[in-house]
């Protein structure tokens, strides 16, 4: 039975915040991965260095981008409760002032200037912090991100992500290595399209474009710095 919650948090916005940690972690992995591996490959005639290179690069890229999310996550969450903190205080300094600016919201969302401030006693009157919060500073349950989970996420999904490709180094064969890592990574990267477009409501054409085009550019730029080299590793 579909209740008003249910309805209420059954949203794709609800999920952009793990969403993007684990896109862009799992599309990086993808990338970063088979592009250290086609470089190595445009320049190796043996498979050694190509799977040390991948498994390195595999190992250095999932810690960073973990440690990545997780610094960049904390550095908003502190502004985040900076803010409400500073609201906090405002608020008891001076409350008339406070609940001006909240009806003045409201009146330029569109309400009549007695219904803004209607609305604004009643929602100071029921949670003052929480309405300032939500719409003076435009924080609220679904900006915020969890640094913890957005590092897991981030991180798990660079490792499976670069995984693929590593087992293409392992199993292809060495004569042909570079185009079967870009023919596998373009596949890996067009299914990654259709899940991120399928869970984020989005669509599923635009998707792949976006994913295959910045990954075919990324691998091939990476490719030509192989060639260029011109190194038998």
């Amino acid at each position: 039975m579909l209740t008003i919650d249910n309805y209420l948090e059954n949203h794709y916005i609800h999920r952009s915040n793990w969403l993007r940690a684990t896109v862009l972690g799992a599309n990086d992995g993808i990338i970063s991965i088979s592009s250290i591996a086609i470089g190595i490959a445009a320049a190796s005639s043996t498979r050694e260095p190509i799977v040390l290179a991948t498994v390195a690069g595999l190992v250095a890229g999932a810690l960073s981008m973990a440690a990545g999310e997780y610094v960049s996550v904390s550095s908003q969450t502190d502004t985040e409760k900076a803010d409400i903190e500073r609201e906090a205080e405002e608020l008891k300094a001076m409350p008339e002032e406070e609940l001006k600016i909240l009806a003045t919201i409201y009146e330029r969302r569109g309400l009549h200037k007695e219904t803004a401030l209607q609305v604004a006693k009643e929602l100071t009157a029921h949670d003052a912090l929480a309405a300032h919060v939500r719409d003076e500073l435009g924080i609220n349950e679904i900006s915020q991100a969890n640094p913890i989970q957005a590092a897991i996420a981030s991180g798990a999904a660079f490792s499976i992500g670069g995984i693929l490709p590593l087992l293409v180094t392992l199993f292809a064969p060495l004569s042909k290595m570079e185009y079967i890592l870009y023919a596998f990574s373009i596949v890996f990267l067009i299914i990654l399209g259709v899940i991120s477009a399928k869970t984020g409501g989005s669509g599923i054409f635009k998707a792949i474009l976006r994913i295959t085009v910045w990954g075919t550019l990324a691998m091939g730029l990476t490719a030509l710095v192989g060639h260029l080299f011109g190194v038998s590793v």
